[in-house]
């Protein structure tokens, strides 16, 4: 007997269906699985014998052969568990064949428990998109699953309690679509940050059009300090934005079950040891790396110069693009990756070149060297950089704190709100997003503007991608001063932030 079995799988983030084919015949005892399976896949054979064993069913003494369709598609993981199992059962006569569109997923233990399995929201997406009705998953998958409208999500707990439900002894109840409940969460705030007047200035130009921006500072200035104060002052994520990112991180494998949406704008800190392959991603399974997971978020780096020259290099063409794909012998898959990049780092290797009190003791080549560990093409792509001093003692001694990331924030918002409207139609959600036709229809300059832009362009030797960007965030702090048109003293602003001596003269 021949039983189709709906399920699904993950390329990339994105799901697509699988149909489980179960043939039971007569012959020599076997239990074979065809269709690319991996080594994930073809164990599921002795989890899925143990049990329906376990759970007081008789496995079939035949030669069962399955087939995971589409057979040029590689499988991967053990979600694959639940619809074999049920394949069989139900070719075997100990289960009803369901007659609305179903499909299955999950992870069996040897005694007949479903485990949760990754990637969950993104099948549930697929699911609903190509007229899946009923998704049977594993209890702890459940509310991420609701996430996906129009779906009938039942939650399961073994595999007795499912096999009683298709047959019409006990009923399961469809899981509640959840209702997400925000928390009170402890956010660091721009408030506590003594002086840094400029810096915030900064950082508040890059969150209002997400630009990439770079903070060049001695030891204890705060550049760490106000880097994990961006995500204070950065618009509130959409619903569509968090889906995405959910989708993302549920793939990683790093979503808890009490907590199935993302209700926060990532922001990753990964160690400057990291590999290429963990920032960019990649592995056996290929897996989503930190640019990915920092997607809608922020990505910071810090230290700049000691990461590993391919980890940074790998961020040029995610930076550009917004998306990173990557490559194996075992198939091509794309992750979205639209963060926000800030880096920090010091001057030179002790970290005190150009402090007033002179205590550096690098050689001027010392200085280049390690300033120059940063390539040209990848400092292109940063929109800012900004010197962060050391803190004044009399800042540091002032019992008032600065301005709170809630007044910071607002004007940030309505920054954005002014983007949204100009790019109505657009894919593009803010300025650093522009691509050159928008510049050219947004970024105009007037001949006082035209003038001073032609005088910074020789005197600071900049290309093609630093006079676009530079245009992007004078359109940006033009935005944040309600203002139609980029002003003189608005291009000014954003050249200054291109200016820093990186030490390559």
């Amino acid at each position: 007997m021949i039983c189709k079995i709906q399920s699904l799988g993950l390329t990339g983030i994105n799901g697509y269906l699988v149909s489980v084919e179960c043939f039971i015949s007569n012959g020599l005892p076997g239990f074979e699985i065809v269709g690319l399976p991996d080594a994930a896949v073809k164990e599921a054979r002795e989890r899925v014998r143990a049990a329906i064993k376990s759970c007081g069913f008789s496995f079939p003494v035949s030669r069962i052969t399955l087939n995971l369709a589409p057979a040029g598609t590689k499988k991967s993981g053990t979600l694959y568990d639940l619809p074999i199992l049920i394949g069989i059962l139900t070719a075997s006569g100990d289960v009803r064949p369901t007659k609305e569109a179903s499909a299955f997923l999950g992870e069996l233990s040897l005694s007949g428990e479903l485990r949760p399995v990754s990637g969950v929201l993104s099948m549930a997406l697929c699911a609903a998109k190509t007229g899946i009705q009923t998704l049977y998953v594993p209890q702890a998958n459940a509310a991420e699953a609701t996430l996906a409208e129009g779906l009938k999500v039942i939650p399961v707990r073994d595999v007795g309690q499912l096999v009683a439900h298709l047959n019409g002894e006990a009923e399961i109840a469809p899981a509640p679509a959840w209702i997400p409940t925000r928390q009170q969460q402890t956010v660091l705030d721009f408030a506590d940050v003594k002086g840094q007047a400029d810096v915030k200035r900064a950082l508040e130009v890059a969150a209002a059009g997400s630009h990439n921006i770079l903070l060049i500072g001695p030891p204890g200035a705060g550049k760490s300090m106000l880097a994990k104060r961006l995500p204070s002052i950065l618009p509130q994520i959409s619903r569509e934005e968090a889906l995405e990112v959910t989708q993302i991180h549920s793939v990683a494998g790093l979503l808890a079950p009490e907590a199935p949406l993302v209700l926060e704008r990532p922001f990753r800190s990964p160690h400057h040891t990291i590999s290429a392959a963990g920032m960019a991603g990649g592995g056996s399974t290929l897996r989503p790396g930190e640019i990915s997971l920092a997607h809608q978020g922020v990505l910071f780096l810090d230290e700049l110069p000691e990461f590993r020259t391919d980890a940074l290099e790998v961020l040029r063409q995610p930076l550009e693009d917004g998306v990173v794909t990557i490559s194996r012998v075992s198939g091509t898959v794309e992750y979205p990756s639209q963060f926000m990049l800030v880096c920090a780092m010091n001057p030179c290797k002790c970290g005190w070149y150009g402090h007033p009190s002179g205590r550096c003791t690098c050689s001027p080549e010392s200085i280049r060297r390690y300033q120059s560990r940063i390539s040209g093409p990848l400092l292109d792509r940063i929109d800012i950089v900004v010197e962060v001093p050391a803190v004044e003692f009399d800042d540091l001694r002032a019992k008032r704190g600065g301005e709170p990331s809630s007044a910071v924030k607002k004007r940030v918002d309505a920054a954005r709100e002014v983007q949204q409207k100009r790019f109505e139609g657009h894919t593009m959600p803010c300025n650093a997003q522009m691509g050159a036709a928008e510049v050219r229809e947004y970024c105009q300059l007037d001949e006082p503007c035209a003038a001073l832009m032609k005088q910074a362009f020789s005197s600071l030797n900049m290309t093609a991608r630093s006079y676009d960007r530079i245009l992007k965030v004078a359109r940006t702090i033009a935005d944040l001063d309600g203002a139609a048109e980029i002003m003189p003293h608005h291009l000014a602003e954003a050249i200054q932030y291109r200016s820093v001596d990186m030490g390559r003269n």
